[in-house]
């Protein structure tokens, strides 16, 4: 074999190499996919994840929660894996444990085209975290047992001695739960808050292990009304549940909104296409199907279409916090809740 020959050889098998390696084969190849750790259900999230990998391509695999640690275990997860990211996006269902990963450097800055139109009490103004598609947390009435005209309309209602060990509350470590709890201090100031969640106590509020089981409860009949967010009561009317929400407090503090939020991982294996799932989430394509899926998620943008009966984000009195200072005294306020009914 002559030297020129070698070569042709040579450049020749360099181009198919690279020519496989484009295409997805072959040693070192990218892969042409996109990690996402989400904690919105499965039920909700999946089929909006698979819609993205049809229209683009890119293979979506997901990590899902359990209910029992709602967001709080994939959250511990992102900080553990903080020097050596094996996610790209974390998609939460809620918004307060978004900006505590900011605090920790855990994410990375990303202002997506898509948002331009999300109402900027809704954004990280650094672009670390997007809101989208809302739900609210709303109290859950089982209508067999409680006439109309008493139902609740305050979360203060529950501390009433006619509601003892008659309602529940989900876990406050986890979930929507502690967002809520956490809302109530900054916005009630220590003082009131400490004083409601004593209440509550001593009208022996029942602890359940998700905000599920509290509709699941409610709609069995075994307790009368609980605390939980709207998907999950739109998800146990469905299934012919006796149940009904209601938004609370509509002359007072107001009914707490909680957005799904979208953000980049810092140092993620795949950025560009973690920014084009992102992109996708923040569609009004997504907040549409989000409103007329089980899950029946608040659009926050006015021109979204919704089914009809939508109750929607400009039909309620939504309770006015800043969720930094909300994150601000998350540790503190759960922590408290939680020694107060979990000893």
């Amino acid at each position: 074999m002559n030297r020129r020959f070698f070569y042709i050889m040579i450049i020749g098998l360099t181009a198919i190499l690279f020519s496989l390696s484009g295409a997805g084969i072959g040693f070192g190849a990218e892969k042409k996919e996109v990690v996402v750790f989400t904690a919105l259900d499965q039920v909700f999230s999946e089929p909006i994840l698979k819609e993205f990998q049809e229209k683009t391509g890119i293979k979506v695999k997901a990590v899902y929660d359990i209910e029992a640690t709602k967001t709080t275990g994939l959250v511990n997860r992102l900080i553990a894996e903080k020097k050596n990211p094996q996610c790209d996006v974390f998609w939460n269902n809620e918004i307060i444990k978004s900006i505590l990963l900011k605090r920790k450097g855990v994410l990375a800055p990303y202002i997506s085209p898509s948002a331009k139109d999300i109402p900027e009490h809704f954004k990280d103004k650094e672009g670390f975290w997007t809101g989208f598609a809302a739900r609210a947390r709303v109290i859950v009435v089982n209508k067999d047992n409680v006439n109309k005209e008493n139902y609740p309309t305050s979360i203060y209602d529950l501390t009433k001695p006619v509601w003892k060990g008659k309602a529940a509350i989900a876990n406050p470590l986890f979930g929507t739960t502690s967002t809520h709890v956490a809302a109530l201090f900054s916005y009630l100031g220590d003082k009131k808050a400490k004083q409601f969640f004593q209440d509550l106590k001593k009208n022996q509020i029942k602890v359940v292990d998700g905000n599920s089981v509290v509709k699941d409860r409610t709609g069995s009949g075994s307790i009368s009304a609980g605390f939980t967010d709207t998907d999950d009561v739109s998800v146990g009317i469905i299934s012919g549940m006796p149940i009904t929400p209601i938004y609370p407090d509509k002359g007072s503090i107001g009914t707490l909104l909680i957005p799904n939020t979208v953000c980049l991982i810092a140092n993620s294996p795949n950025p560009e296409r973690g920014k084009a799932l992102i992109d996708y989430l923040l569609s009004k394509e997504v907040e549409e199907k989000l409103a007329s899926c089980p899950s029946v998620q608040m659009p926050l943008r006015a021109d979204v279409k919704t089914p009809d009966n939508f109750v929607s984000i400009d039909e309620i009195k939504t309770m006015a916090v800043d969720f930094e200072n909300v994150a601000d005294v998350m540790e503190g306020s759960v922590k408290y809740v939680q020694q107060l009914f979990i000893r």
